[in-house]
């Protein structure tokens, strides 16, 4: 059966909407008879937030007015943590929320009719495309190194008069790598002034390699660099979305322009000032997801699978095409993992039987791993 023409009289979308990519967000686990199912599959914290953050929900009273649209309580608690004036912070729904508002401000379709172009690595955030397209710019993807890491040799040449926003993500999401503070200096000093340069350091706390970017030093010392982080992942506040990004006030200024109103809830800035009030006991659990994503690398190189070098809180199996065949044998363990076809596998550090059942899975798909 044939669809209905379309005719003159229906509603029609923005004729962007047919050509961009569909977001896939991590599908929940296959229910296994005999197994504790596991959601490995969206980068989420398997121990949720903290006792005095789920308290600070509990204690919400105010639900019928509206938060303060300027989250004034949260930007003076991470001015307090980040050593950075509450001014250069502004807060959005979740990283991506922040990230919309930069892209809505500085990339889009110009009065003369030409497009803006960002430049991303690919693959990285499965959203950048999406959200640089629904801002009305041009997306340029510059494919990765083999190792996973961002090509900043090639995103150099990429460059051009139309060029507006740059974005580097470290740790890559999905492949884990991070950028140094060494060849992000010598990036930043190679980009034209002009162009705004966004360092999306969503899985930040999970960083343990000292040469890797200080965002923070970075953005101080560059008129054009902003920061981008979430309480999402080491927080274990995803459903909560409160992201915030960070940089000098004449892009701050700008941002709250295009800010969407009333993005972050009230429920959502004390439940993450809570979180920030206790640092240590997250950075603490942070520690423990660290030494499993360890234990979980060291099983693999073992077992002999090749996969780039993670500082994030997930790895990355580079399975190509034999990708369908790892998410299937993982759906018939009760492990739902991230499956990008034709590419690879990316898998979330969960709980300890979660994770020896991931790697019991890795050592019996050896078949699959290539090279």
């Amino acid at each position: 059966m044939t669809e209905n023409p379309v005719t003159q009289d229906q509603v029609q979308p923005r004729p962007i909407v047919a050509r961009l990519p569909k977001y896939a967000a991590g599908k929940p686990p296959v229910q296994i008879d005999g197994l504790t199912a596991y959601k490995l599959s969206s980068n989420e914290n398997p121990f949720g937030p903290l006792p005095q953050v789920h308290q600070a929900v509990i204690d919400q009273s105010a639900l019928n007015r509206y938060p303060d649209s300027l989250s004034t309580k949260l930007r003076e608690a991470l001015a307090g943590y980040l050593d950075v004036p509450a001014e250069d912070i502004v807060t959005g729904a979740g990283s991506l929320g922040a990230l919309v508002q930069i892209l809505n401000t500085f990339a889009g379709q110009n009065e003369d009719g030409v497009q803006d172009e960002v430049i991303f690595a690919w693959r990285s955030f499965e959203a950048y495309p999406i959200l640089v397209q629904t801002a009305g710019a041009l997306p340029v993807q510059i494919p990765l190194l083999e190792d996973g890491r961002h090509d900043l040799e090639a995103m150099i040449e990429a460059i051009n008069e139309n060029t507006s926003v740059i974005l580097l993500c470290t740790p890559n999401n999905p492949t884990g790598p991070i950028l140094t503070q060494e060849e992000v200096d010598d990036f930043i000093a190679r980009v034209p002034r002009n162009v705004l340069i966004v360092l999306d350091e969503a899985y930040i706390e999970f960083v343990r390699d000292e040469r890797s970017v200080n965002g923070v030093e970075t953005y101080k010392a560059n008129p054009n660099v902003i920061l981008l982080r979430t309480f999402s992942k080491a927080h274990g506040l995803a459903n909560l979305r409160v992201g915030y990004s960070v940089a000098h006030p004449e892009i701050t200024d700008n941002l709250r322009i295009m800010a969407t109103p009333f993005a972050v809830s009230t429920v959502a800035q004390d439940a993450a000032v809570a979180s920030l009030a206790h640092m240590d006991e997250v950075l603490a659990r942070v520690d423990s997801l660290v030494a499993e994503r360890e234990r979980v690398v060291v099983a693999l190189a073992e077992q002999g699978w090749k996969i780039p070098a993670t500082q994030a809180n997930f790895v990355w199996l580079p399975l190509g095409e034999k990708t369908a065949d790892f998410v299937e044998r993982a759906e018939q363990r009760a492990l739902s993992v991230r499956g990008f076809a034709g590419e690879g596998v990316r898998v979330s550090i969960g709980e300890v039987e979660a994770n020896d059942r991931f790697i019991a899975l890795c050592s019996e798909s050896l078949d699959l791993a290539q090279g």
